[in-house]
């Protein structure tokens, strides 16, 4: 009988703590499919001519994951929701530089999925993300947990989990943080 696929993931993290490399190139395969579809996901909240694809998403997150400290990883969950965050920056990054390149060619990002932040229309990656940001500055814990919950797909317990808070508390600030972002998001799109 095999393995379930958390508890190798779970063996294989608490390898590569131990400095295996290779059982960083032994993890990809097993969350292969969830990196892809967590890409996926993103990318059709992306204008029709976004040039990136999802194995292509995926990949960078990846080498940008092989460039982390195997220490910080906790659980499958946790994995996922890092993997998800490196996901974003290499779409910020993009969306920056296509800007630069082009004023006004900024990515578009909608938040209209289950968990999103229920945000009328479409947003702009780069002005989500400054509103994260401020939200940081603001409250660290609550822009992590937009982070994990909207960036990452994570559910409430998942989420709970990583941080290690109550799901209780996650849906309290999840709330919170969702009506601050559509507040500063809009006050952004006015200015």
């Amino acid at each position: 009988m095999s393995e379930p696929p958390s508890n190798r993931v779970s063996d294989l993290l608490v390898r590569w703590r131990a400095g295996d490399e290779d059982a960083l190139r032994s993890l990809l395969p097993l969350v292969y499919d969830e990196l892809r579809r967590i890409a996926h996901r993103y990318l059709q909240k992306e204008k029709a001519d976004h040039t990136l694809q999802s194995t292509a998403l995926v990949h960078e997150a990846y080498l940008r994951l092989a460039m982390q400290d195997g220490g910080k990883f906790q659980n499958r969950p946790h994995l996922l929701a890092i993997c998800a965050q490196l996901m974003r920056q290499v779409l910020i990054e993009y969306a920056r530089s296509r800007r630069a390149a082009k004023r006004d060619g900024g990515c578009r990002l909608s938040l209209s999925d289950p968990v999103a932040l229920a945000v009328a229309g479409r947003v702009d990656l780069l002005s989500l993300d400054d509103a994260l940001k401020g939200l940081a500055q603001l409250d660290p814990e609550q822009s992590r947990i937009v982070e994990l919950r909207f960036f990452g797909g994570l559910s409430i317990e998942d989420t709970a989990e990583v941080l290690g808070i109550s799901p209780a508390t996650v849906k309290r600030h999840w709330t919170t943080a969702r009506v601050w972002l559509r507040r500063e998001i809009g006050r952004t799109a006015r200015e």
